[in-house]
């Protein structure tokens, strides 16, 4: 239904139609305007970036290397949460049950048979090793 008036011409409404084009279609960077960018750092400063640096920037925790959070992942994986808190012959039996391979199985054979454990991270400490030294 046409109402007989508009406050622009056909002109102007394909102009306007070419400006909102990209973010009609979802054109990837329609909405990159000048004015959205960050602004550059400061002469005394250091230069922006999205990846932190220094210690975090692997995302391990302080106190442990990616291979030792690997490691005691893997070791988890293989232990149900039901298990917990459990001795060494619960944390070996779900172990088992879950197919765990022999040297994990060894591991657990290593634990004292006479002490509860509540968390993976106490399993890991009881086997010698060493858990992060400040939680997030």
């Amino acid at each position: 239904m046409e109402r007989g008036n508009s406050k622009h011409g056909p002109r102007l409404d394909d102009q306007m139609n070419r400006e909102v084009a990209g973010t009609v279609a979802g054109k990837a960077g329609a909405r990159a305007e000048p004015w959205r960018e960050a602004e550059p750092s400061g002469e005394d400063q250091p230069p922006v970036s999205r990846v932190p640096g220094g210690e975090n920037q692997t995302g391990v925790p302080q106190g442990m290397t990616p291979a030792e959070v690997e490691q005691r992942s893997r070791l988890g994986r293989y232990i149900s949460l039901s298990a917990l808190p459990g001795d060494r012959e619960t944390l070996r039996h779900s172990a088992r049950d879950n197919e765990a391979p022999d040297d994990v199985l060894a591991e657990l054979d290593r634990l004292p048979s006479d002490t509860e454990f509540r968390t993976v991270s106490e399993v890991w400490a009881a086997l010698g090793h060493a858990n992060e030294s400040t939680r997030w």
